[in-house]
């Protein structure tokens, strides 16, 4: 089948209540059903990096500082805080007559439990320390206010303080219940407060009555964990889903959800990249000259036009438009598979040399792209097999262990909207999303402008981060995808996140 046809084929087949500080009204009798992609496996706020597990548990806990849909920074538990000692301590005054779901008060010993749960041996575990490092410790002043000292500035960290891995949690609870038990019954002082979590099934919640900020008008919120993206929208047609979140719709199945009176597509702009990133270190992509040519012989804004519906922009580096770093003067590879045909030549590579690319085989409409590409590359003499993974397996066993082909499918949120987040996972040596490669030159870019507070000299060093990675060719930059959500019409005062990390207290339903 020529490329084109192919690719026809493929396509035919926010105010946030919780900040304020009156109450709301009391919620009144109604349930609202979400379908989430993936099930992260841990409601501990310390074991996840998933933007699927931030999707729920934004409902179910609260940091002292809370980033909504417009992407600025407010009071949360902190009702304020300043910075001392030229920046190297922030002082936050805590919110008063705050309890946990269950009953256990929220204060600064709270606060101090939880970064020290963080940043310790229990931290060690998980995949967000390295986030929080700049904090050297916790310092209690009285009950409602903390001091953070810090090793080294970290001009990002109030933005982490409001997502993640600073979700605070009840030092009582989890001390006598256990990690593990904490892990699949999670307690915070949020909106909502879980009544059942069955792995692999879906979490339910209710209201909680005491939040400080006021009961959400909901009663009731299900997330149902639906990992096929056309079993999802089928429940959503059929009124037993009345959302669904990024990344799970299909492009193709758009005009259809569009279709149907009852529903509605919603879209903002969102930080998520796609890229395939390369292994470095083994085969054909050891080569810079050969992840150059790959790169050169895929056509992305054709992928982008025929297969994602313009729902996506290129990108020359990882990171969209929105993210703090990003350099609108670097251009995308162009395509020209003539031009890869020389460097795969050069390289020594002959015609018919293999890669094998691996993809979350959850992912649909990355599916229909990858196989594109596949297409792409056998026109330039490579031939590429595609080898699908359960989503938890790819991202906790294959990449961080590097046992992944020559490609491998990395989609990130870059949920900070700065490229610091992206570029020191990604490209750092140690890092769990970089098991390849290892660069001096890279490693000191990283760190220098983490200790940067001068935010136009971050951002030269970020935009030179940018481009040494382009230059290296460690991936294949593929696209910026909106944040895409079928919603039944029954929802009212719903407003889309770029980062999917729904709040819902002001979301009601018919």
């Amino acid at each position: 089948m020529k490329l084109k046809a192919f690719l026809t084929a493929l396509t035919v087949g926010t105010a946030l209540s919780a900040v304020a500080l009156s109450s709301a009204p009391a919620f009144a009798a109604g349930k609202m059903t979400v379908s989430s992609p993936q099930d992260p496996g841990s409601w501990d706020p310390i074991d996840t990096f998933l933007v699927n597990w931030a999707s729920v548990a934004t409902n179910i806990y609260d940091g002292l500082v809370y980033r909504g849909p417009d992407l600025k920074i407010v009071p949360a538990l902190a009702t304020s805080w300043e910075e001392l000692d030229e920046g190297k301590r922030i002082r936050f005054n805590l919110r008063e007559n705050v309890k946990f779901h269950n009953g256990e008060p929220f204060n600064a010993e709270a606060v101090k439990f939880t970064f020290e749960r963080l940043l310790g041996d229990e931290g060690a575990k998980g995949p967000q320390r390295s986030n929080y490092v700049a904090i050297e410790k916790i310092e209690v002043i009285d009950d409602k206010t903390v001091d953070f000292h810090l090793k080294d500035t970290d001009p990002v960290l109030m933005t982490k303080l409001a997502g993640y891995g600073a979700m605070i949690v009840p030092p009582k609870y989890i001390q006598e219940k256990g990690d593990d038990f904490f892990n699949a019954n999670p307690v915070g002082t949020g909106p909502f407060k879980v009544t059942s979590y069955k792995p692999k099934v879906g979490i339910q919640m209710e209201a909680f009555a005491d939040h400080w900020g006021g009961a959400p008008k909901l009663s009731e919120l299900e997330y149902r964990f639906i990992t096929e993206p056309s079993t999802a929208v089928a429940e959503l047609q059929a009124g037993r889903v009345d959302l669904v979140i990024p990344p799970t719709i299909p492009i193709g199945m758009i005009p259809t959800i569009e279709a149907d009176p009852n529903l509605a597509i919603v879209t903002t702009a969102g930080p998520t990249v796609y890229s395939l990133r390369y292994n470095t270190r083994d085969g054909i992509t050891a080569d810079e000259r050969v992840r150059k040519a790959l790169i050169l012989g895929v056509d992305r804004d054709t992928i982008i036009k025929s297969i994602l519906g313009g729902q996506a922009e290129p990108i020359a580096s990882l990171q969209g438009a929105l993210s703090f770093g990003y350099d609108a003067a670097m251009k995308p590879l162009p395509y020209d598979p003539e031009g890869a045909k020389k460097l795969l030549a050069e390289a020594g590579v002959k015609p018919g040399a293999a890669v094998q690319i691996d993809i979350r085989g959850n992912d649909a409409t990355f599916n229909e792209v990858v196989q594109a590409v596949s297409s792409y590359l056998q026109i330039i003499g490579i031939n590429a097999t595609i080898k699908p993974y359960e989503t938890n397996v790819l991202l906790n066993d294959i990449i961080p262990q590097g046992k992944t082909g020559a490609m491998f499918q990395q989609s990130w949120g870059g949920w900070t909207f700065d490229y610091d987040n992206t570029a020191y996972s990604m490209y750092h040596a140690g890092e769990k999303w970089n098991p390849y490669d290892n660069d001096a030159k890279m490693n000191e870019l990283l760190e220098s402008q983490r200790a940067i507070t001068d935010r136009a000299k971050r951002e030269v060093i970020l935009k030179e981060i940018a481009n040494y990675a382009a230059d290296r060719a460690l991936e294949m930059p593929l696209y910026n995808l909106k944040a895409i959500y079928g919603i039944n019409k029954r929802v009212k005062d719903f407003v889309p996140a770029p980062d999917s990390r729904l709040r819902l207290t002001e979301v009601s339903v018919d």
